[in-house]
């Protein structure tokens, strides 16, 4: 079983729009809501792919409720933390191939509810701890957490940003930050020695268009999907942490691959934790397949 951790849990709101301009009046095509958060879009990623999952967080108030419904209707098993606080929204507008994210602070949690999810995570064959920490909870937290768990054996991938991803890194398995977090943290925009200066096992970070890196030891390994995808992004990330996790033990190169043809396949797909599962695999055979002389 895999177990993502979100630790600020969402309901996320998608408008889809022919176009976004600044300061106008807008008429939304579509409007999508549902429960959200990085690691509750991981564990959506992994059950279309036949992964049994479990999602873990802390939830409040209306919002929270509407997040526990709607993860039951998507039948994604689930023990969230009840939290005093109101569980945030996202609100994300879908233009012409770009998004456009706010994103809500979320609820101030207290000591007592973090150590209730610390406790709340079972015996896992990997965990993911995906997205922001809310209000109350520092990186210092977040770093206890993954070396309690790393101490069980068990593969942690960590997916979060700012001093979280610094003070985290050293007790993962693995490491996501995209190029532009990675450079906030390391002070550099080399991704190869920021990825280094990191600390971590293995850092694979997300280069946009240019794909997937991994540093990991003394090897860089590099994969990209094969040709240029436009659509929505926002869940292309998930998507390669949703790889890595499925994948864990893996070879380093096909694991890269994977998650290159996967994190593509996401961004075909309308809404983040959704994925173009035909598309997957014509981009996996191609990544596979031998180059031709």
């Amino acid at each position: 079983m895999i177990v993502t951790i979100t630790p600020n849990l969402a309901l996320d709101v998608t408008y889809e729009l022919p176009e976004l301009r600044p300061g106008q009046v807008h008429r939304v095509r579509e409007v999508h809501k549902r429960a959200g958060g990085k690691g509750v879009n991981v564990a959506r990623v992994l059950r279309s792919l036949g992964h049994e999952v479990l999602v873990l967080g802390l939830a409040g108030g209306s919002t929270g409720q509407a997040v526990r419904e709607d993860l039951d209707a998507a039948g994604l098993p689930h023990d969230l933390v009840p939290c005093a606080g109101e569980t945030r929204r996202t609100v994300t507008a879908v233009a012409g191939g770009e998004a456009t994210l706010l994103r809500e602070p979320g609820p101030a949690i207290t000591e007592r509810e973090w150590a209730a999810l610390e406790a709340s995570v079972p015996d896992a064959d990997v965990v993911v701890v995906s997205g922001s920490l809310p209000p109350g909870v520092d990186g210092e937290a977040l770093a206890r957490l993954t070396a309690r768990l790393g101490a069980r054996d068990v593969p942690v991938i960590v997916d979060t940003s700012g001093e979280a991803l610094r003070r985290a890194a050293p007790y993962a398995w693995a490491v996501k930050p995209n190029a532009e977090e990675l450079a906030a943290v390391t002070g550099t925009d080399d991704p190869v020695a920021g990825a280094r200066a990191l600390g971590a096992r293995t850092v694979v970070v997300s280069l946009g268009a240019g794909g997937l890196l991994a540093v990991t030891g003394g090897e860089v390994h590099r994969a990209a999907p094969p040709r240029v995808v436009t659509g929505n992004p926002t869940g292309a990330g998930d998507a390669v942490v949703a790889a890595l996790a499925a994948g864990a033990g893996s070879p380093w190169p096909d694991l890269l691959a994977d998650a290159a043809a996967l994190s593509a396949a996401a961004v075909l797909a309308p809404l983040a934790g959704s994925v173009d599962l035909a598309a997957y695999e014509g981009f996996r055979t191609c990544l596979s397949s031998p180059p031709e002389r």
